[in-house]
Parts: C-alpha cells; structure tokens; sequence
C-alpha cells in the first residue's frame, strides 16, 4: 500500500489549529465551512419565502450551529466509551460526517472497534430522534417557525444517520467492515486499508452520481448534497489510509536510527537577541539544547523565542523562555518512530531530545520522521 507523500504531515494540514477538549486534541475540517454554507443557502431557498431572507439566512446559520452540535455531541458519546473501554483517545478530525479518531491500535481490539461502530450508529438514531421528538412538540404550538429549523435539523440527521450504514471507512458502516476484515485477517494495515479504499470508491462514486443527477434531471440540490457528500467521504477516508500507514510506516523504526547528533548546545545565560543574531539567523536551526557545565537544563525553540516581544530580547536570557529540564519530554534509544510521532502530535512539539544515562546524545525531529516516510514509499518498501 502506497502513502500519499504530497500530504505526509499534512495528514492534519487541511484541519483547523486543534484545540483540547478534556485532554483531547479535536481539530475542525475545513468541509465544515463549506458545509454551513450549504446549509445556510438550502434553509434559505426551501423555507417558505412569507419569512423575510434575513430571517431564513439566521434561521440557516441556527440549522448548521445545531447540526455542529449534534455531531460533537455524538463523538462526545464514541469518546466517553472508549475511554471507559481503556481505548485513550489522542486526536480527533470532525469531518462533517463525523469523527476520525486516533486510538494507538495497541490499546484495541476488533471486538472493540465493532462495539465503537455500532454504538455509532445507535448515536446517530438516537440524536436523530432527539431532535423530530422536539419537532412533534412544538408541530402544535405557536413557535411554527422554531419547528420548522427543528424539522429540517431531525431530516438532515436522519439522512446522515442512514448514511453511516454504509460500509465505507470511517463511517460507521465502514468501522464495522474494518473491525470485521481485522478479525478474519489477522492484520490491522491491510483491514484498515481496505476499509479505507472502499469508502474513498463510495464517496468517488456519489461525487459522479451527483453530477449525472444534475446535468441529466437538472436536480441540483440534490446532486449537489450527494457531490458533497461523496467528497466529503472521499477526503476522509483519504485521510485515515493516510493516518494508518504513517503511524504503520514508523512503527518498525526506533530512535537510535532517526535522530540526529548533530544539534547546537547553547548557555541558559544567553540573550534572545545574541541567540537569534549569532544562532538561528546564521545557522537556521529552530531548537537548541541548553546546558550547563554539560549539565542538561532544557531545550528552547523558536516558538519559545517567538512568545517574547521582541524589544524583550536583548534583556531576556535562554533559560527564562526555555522548556526547562523537569517539563521536557525525552526519548530513549529503543522507542519506535510512531511512538515518537503519537508523542509529538499529543504534545504539540516538533523535536525530542533523546537521552542516555542524563545525557543528551541526539535528537529527533519531526522533518527527520515525515522526511524517512516519504522516502520508504517511493522506494516502495
């Protein structure tokens, strides 16, 4: 299986900066974006126009609001059970069909991730009734309007709920085919992978079906959602495959092989300024090793640089901005590349000095991890 190198790191590029939620890193897909827009045009155009377009265009922007919710909510739900199925969750891609999810393959079973998808699946009915529940209780009552949001909001859940069935990766129908081929096969990259390749053909088949519907029976607003939803599809599951075999790629590497003794060593006493000047604007480096008489006190980056303003620098010492000895984390000769990366990614760091008896003997770097991926692919091994 071939790993697509044009987006290596980038398997998170097309995300929003992630923020944590309860310890996990949730990033927002740019298809969000797209998707309130489409939300907000399709209440605009099908309310009944007796409502000012002001009004339909707030009412649209509700819609996508709510319907945000009702998905975080649902991974909220597939979060909490595997956390209690001591499954820790690390990262997480709203898509606008739902989450992909980063669960170190160690801590999972098949069985395990068959109970995720169908638990899945009973979430996305259960929200899905929620909201026509709501709708039938307010059918009678004066907030005509409010019912009518709440109305579209159930239809658009229960069509993505339906949806999930599907047996394409990562929707939930896709998790139940990856967790079932997992069981027959024995092999965890290759079910992944299959998975993963069947959702990305469903989602390129809904891409040209939508199309056809458009231009053969000029209904555009329905092709246009499956069109959107085949890409959306197609986007994911290319980013699981992605996810897998980066993580699978690394997996068989350790450090002693990917770091690099070759880092700079700098005096927690120095300036900002004369770093930056003697350092970093001559060499390029991004991080340094700080220590003191040979004896380690932390690592400093340009991001620690850069937190200072810089009228700052000339009276501002390394050791002050610097990620300090008791906070860094370290790695160990023997630890395995996607042990590193998971490390990486979970941390928000881009390089780990590397340790042996309080001594730093190298460091790995991100560049160095991406850089070792592409290279085993092209090669094809």
């Amino acid at each position: 299986m071939k790993l697509n190198t044009t987006d290596l790191d980038g398997k998170l590029r097309s995300a929003a900066k992630p923020e944590r939620v309860f310890g996990v890193r949730v990033r927002l897909h740019y298809t969000w974006y797209i998707a309130f827009l489409l939300i907000i045009a399709v209440i605009t155009t099908q309310f009944p126009e007796v409502y000012p377009l002001w009004q339909r265009m707030v009412l649209g922007l509700a819609t996508g609001l709510l319907f945000f919710v009702a998905i975080s909510i649902r991974e909220f739900i597939l979060g909490f059970i595997a956390i209690r199925r001591r499954m820790p969750v690390k990262d997480v891609t709203l898509f606008v069909l739902g989450g992909v999810s980063q669960i170190a393959r160690e801590t999972t079973q098949p069985i395990l991730e068959l109970l995720l998808a169908v638990a899945g699946l009973l979430a996305n009915m259960l929200i899905a009734g929620i909201f026509y529940g709501a709708y039938l209780a307010l059918a009678n009552s004066a907030s005509v309007i409010i019912a009518g949001l709440i109305q579209w909001l159930a239809f658009i859940i229960f069509m993505l709920a339906l949806f999930h069935f599907v047996p394409g990766f990562p929707l939930d129908g896709g998790r139940v085919l990856r967790a079932l081929l997992w069981r027959a096969t024995g092999n965890y990259e290759r079910a992944a992978c299959i998975a993963s390749w069947v959702g990305r053909g469903i989602g390129l088949l809904l891409v040209v079906g939508g199309i056809v519907v458009m231009i053969i029976y000029s209904q555009w607003f329905v092709g246009l959602f499956l069109a959107f939803m085949g890409w959306v599809l197609q986007s994911a599951a290319v980013h699981s495959r992605n996810q897998v075999l980066l993580y699978e790629t690394l997996r068989s590497v350790v450090t002693q092989n990917i770091m690099t003794k070759e880092y700079s060593v700098v005096n927690p006493q120095l300036s900002l300024s004369r770093l930056v000047r003697d350092y970093i604007m001559v060499t390029g480096q991004r991080y340094f090793v700080v220590t003191d008489e040979d004896k380690l006190q932390g690592m400093v980056t340009v991001r620690n640089i850069r937190s200072i303003p810089r009228r700052r620098w000339r009276s501002t010492r390394v050791g002050k901005v610097m990620t300090p000895v008791g906070k860094l984390k370290t790695a160990y000769l023997q630890q395995s590349g996607a042990s590193l990366l998971e490390l990486m990614d979970g941390l928000g760091i881009n390089q780990i000095p590397v340790l042996e008896e309080d001594e730093v003997i190298g460091v790995v770097v991100r560049d160095s991890l991406m850089r070792l991926v592409k290279t085993r692919t092209r090669l094809g091994v």
